[in-house]
């Protein structure tokens, strides 16, 4: 409610962490408070060491996936419920009965006019990304849900939108209809000392999580960006791992999103 532009969301968010129906109406409450801004990333959650440190069960590869399933079914059924009408869902893994959706998301009219088969054309939602660089489930349920489909990080990537670009002339939905994105890791610089002295204070998990990234001056990360526009990626997220450094947000705002079309 104290941002006008910024759009607000995951990338990602874990879909063993919520039951979807109180999800739903998180998602929806903070979209109509924002006036239309935000943005659900999820996927079938990968970190078996998270969930272990919370006390949150993490079922095998095979049922997590189910469960991310029903969810997307869940949270299209809820935001896409007319006022005064009422969502049931009676699943493997979960049930609702008679579930009201409250607020009413893109209440203000300013959600996405068109979506994915499993939203109707012409209601106002929130957006949905879904993200992972499995071959196989990730994509098919990007293809029948998502507005957005993140790869994951670069590594393989050129693959990954072939692969997912195949998956949606399979059902026949419009590749064309679904924003691809990719996170890249970056530490710039000035120079190239200054963009090393960020790398290395970030330690071993800085550097590792870098390895798939750019550490360079401006021109190197706009040669990074303009490799994965040809690879067919039309939205990037900068990976920056240290948010309290403002001076390397300014520099990317000056020196590299300028370049980028």
């Amino acid at each position: 409610m104290q941002t006008q532009r910024i759009r607000l969301g995951t990338l990602m968010t874990a879909s063993t962490f919520r039951h979807p129906g109180p999800l739903a109406i998180t998602v929806a409450t903070v979209d109509a408070m924002s006036g239309g801004r935000v943005e659900l990333g999820i996927g079938a959650a990968w970190y078996e060491r998270e969930h272990q440190a919370f006390g949150i069960p993490f079922p095998p590869t095979g049922e997590r996936f189910d469960r991310l399933e029903e969810q997307l079914s869940i949270l299209a059924g809820l935001w896409c419920t007319p006022r005064g009408e009422r969502f049931s869902h009676d699943g493997k893994h979960y049930t609702l009965s008679e579930c009201q959706n409250f607020p009413v998301p893109g209440s203000n009219g300013t959600g996405p006019a068109a979506g994915p088969p499993g939203f109707p054309a012409g209601r106002p939602r929130p957006r949905l990304i879904i993200g992972g660089a499995g071959p196989r489930r990730t994509p098919a349920l990007a293809a029948r849900f998502a507005d957005e489909f993140n790869t994951g990080l670069t590594d393989g990537i050129t693959e990954r939108i072939a692969n997912f670009r195949r998956i949606c002339a399979g059902i026949g939905r419009d590749p064309a209809t679904v924003r691809l994105s990719t996170t890249l890791p970056v530490c710039c610089g000035t120079t190239a000392a200054e963009a090393a002295q960020r790398a290395e204070a970030l330690g071993d998990a800085g550097a590792r999580l870098l390895g798939q990234g750019v550490v360079g001056v401006p021109a190197d990360v706009l040669r990074r960006v303009e490799e994965l526009a040809a690879a067919g990626v039309d939205t990037l997220y900068f990976h920056i791992y240290d948010a309290a450094d403002t001076d390397h947000v300014r520099l990317l705002g000056s020196s590299v999103l300028p370049g980028t079309g």
